[in-house]
């Protein structure tokens, strides 16, 4: 169980059909096409569907792969990792702690970073606020 639980109809409700694709049925957008690509503000990202804080900007990184990445979540609690055996692969996925939503993917092969971990989110699944406005949940 999750902190924040809905029925995937009040999802459907909330989201649009991209977001719910993406989060609630583990979908992916098409690389290089999200919004938050290119974003290079200092900031804090969040979980679309709950508001949870993910991501800070100072862990961002171009990986060149088509997708933000980071190279940790703000706080290891923030986000939950699951083996995912999907399409022929075996990977990490990486899911929102607080809603169970999915964001996306983490690889260990970003040894540029000091982690070494390319955490590879779909844009459609974070929202963005810049420095100023950090405090809103």
């Amino acid at each position: 169980m999750y902190e924040v639980s809905k029925s995937e109809d009040e999802w459907r409700a909330e989201l649009n059909p991209m977001e719910f694709t993406v989060l609630r049925q583990a979908g992916t957008e098409r690389a290089g096409t999200g919004e938050l690509l290119h974003e290079n503000r200092e900031g804090v990202y969040r979980c679309r569907a709950c508001g949870n804080e993910l991501f800070r900007s100072t862990t961002k990184f171009d990986s060149h792969c088509g997708w933000p990445s980071f190279y940790a979540p703000q706080d290891s609690d923030a986000v939950e990792l699951i083996e995912d055996r999907s399409h022929g692969m075996v990977r990490t996925e990486v899911r929102c702690a607080r809603c169970g939503s999915h964001l996306g993917h983490v690889f260990e092969d970003a040894p540029q970073t000091p982690t070494g971990d390319r955490y590879c989110m779909n844009s459609v699944s974070l929202t963005f606020d810049t420095a100023g406005e950090t405090d809103q949940a």
